[in-house]
């Protein structure tokens, strides 16, 4: 006879435990299972980790420039892995000892430390027992893609979670993929030291952007010594005593590349090719993604799956909304939806890009009226003051409703800045009104009126 909890929760990752949290104190039972490190991509192996990374790398890019701010350093800059791994390591361990403990304390909730499989629509196997629940929530996660390129399986390769375990800087990091995972290591072991080469198949870098931003981005990289590779079309691999050679097929360049190290960062694919769904009836997608609504409901009725592995978001933040609209639709009454949210994310390169709604690319492609509005940081005063005028502005809005239909801040403090454009079209506010808002000087995000006063066909 299974053990009956009101609500199993598979994974802990930043989906899971808050989920856990709303469900204990509306008087639920509840079982949270997780197999491996609680926190999940984003603690682990993703946000926290890599971002601790990006900002040991900025110190040492800072203080190469100390002469810049009138500032002199003797004796040059160095890098000490051990003790940038003990700085990521402690963030990453803190946050995940945190969620452990505070789901082991929540009242009502039973941790279990094992893998899970369904062995039916409402019932999981997991440590030797059976549990079962009329509610079940996938928060299963992801990982990396190991593609099957030739010569793959004769080289040791890195992927986003084992190139965190580096404890030496590498000679040469061949990157193989030129997308947001991608640039993020390339920026920052280039600033640790190594040589970098960026190999990407497309003809452009982060290919769902503007080409402008692509170019930005590319121009930015390459000014710090990073050798950039596109048009890769057969890309192969091959161990040569201590190195590995990358073949490429480019239209232009060396049709080798000689590397210390291989970084793989072509996509992730979701955890659920072993959690036995079929046995329960759950559609997935072609790409193992599982099939929800608009609600987040899978193919089985009182089974959910939110955060990485329902392939409508793969970011923390698209995760943590899934728990808010399943949690608000079961708890509260309530009627949301994962359509009504609008597209936001960041690239973490130095300086970030942020991104809110439809690039200018898509705004025209809808069939609409648009206006756009371009700004380079270089006219940007805190931008200025800092020493940091890479990049640009930009904003694109419906010139009759009046709406705006996205932004791209590339630049200092554009992942903080965009917010003020989301927070606009999420409140479903025209242009006009941030555009009459006043703004705090010196900041970044003053100039956002100014870009929408000078609104270009």
């Amino acid at each position: 006879m299974s053990k009956r909890y009101d609500a199993i929760i598979i994974g802990a990752g930043q989906a899971g435990p808050p989920l856990a949290g709303r469900l204990t104190k509306a008087g639920m039972t509840v079982a949270v299972i997780e197999r491996k490190l609680f926190g999940g991509t984003c603690v682990n192996t993703g946000c926290m980790p890599t971002k601790a990374l990006v900002a040991s790398a900025f110190a040492a890019h800072l203080a190469r420039r100390a002469a810049d701010y009138g500032v002199l350093l003797s004796g040059g800059v160095s890098i000490d892995m051990q003790a940038v791994n003990a700085r990521k390591d402690a963030i990453t361990l803190r946050s995940r000892t945190g969620i452990r403990d505070w789901l082991r304390s929540m009242e009502r909730c039973t941790v279990y430390e094992d893998h899970a499989r369904f062995t039916g629509p409402h019932e999981i196997a997991v440590s030797g027992e059976t549990i079962s629940a009329e509610r079940i929530f996938i928060n299963a996660g992801g990982r990396a893609i190991v593609p099957d390129m030739p010569g793959i399986d004769q080289v040791h390769y890195l992927t986003n979670t084992s190139v965190l375990q580096l404890d030496a800087v590498p000679r040469h990091l061949v990157i193989i993929g030129g997308s947001y995972i991608g640039l993020e290591f390339a920026q920052i072991y280039r600033r640790f030291g190594s040589d970098v080469t960026v190999v990407e198949k497309g003809p452009r870098l982060i290919a769902r952007e503007d080409e402008d931003a692509s170019s930005a981005v590319k121009d930015i990289l390459e000014r710090e010594g990073i050798a950039i590779r596109l048009h890769a079309e057969c890309i192969r691999f091959a161990r040569n005593g201590d190195k590995i050679e990358v073949g490429v097929d480019c239209t232009s360049g060396p049709p080798e590349i000689s590397g210390s190290h291989a970084l793989l960062a072509v996509g992730r694919r979701p955890n659920t090719d072993d959690l036995g769904l079929e046995r329960a009836g759950i559609v997935t997608d072609a790409h193992g993604y599982i099939s929800v609504d608009d609600e987040l409901r899978t193919s089985v009725p009182g089974v959910w799956a939110i955060g990485d592995c329902n392939g409508r978001g793969a970011f923390t933040h698209t995760s943590y909304n899934d728990f808010q609209i399943v949690a608000a639709n079961l708890l509260d009454g309530g009627k949301r939806r994962v359509s009504d949210r609008i597209e936001t994310y960041a690239l973490y390169t130095d300086p970030p890009l942020g991104r809110a709604g439809l690039t200018e690319t898509a705004a025209r492609a809808s069939g609409r009226k648009v206006r756009v509005g371009m700004r380079p940081m270089t006219k940007v005063g805190r931008a200025i003051e800092k020493g940091e005028t890479l990049g640009f502005m930009k904003i694109v809005v419906d010139a009759e409703s009046k709406a705006i239909l996205g932004a791209a801040i590339f630049g200092v403090g554009g992942d903080e800045a965009i917010h003020g454009i989301l927070d606009t079209m999420s409140a479903g506010a025209p242009y006009t009104a941030l555009e009459q808002t006043m703004h705090i000087h010196p900041t970044v995000s003053e100039l956002i009126p100014t870009l929408l006063d000078e609104l270009g066909p």
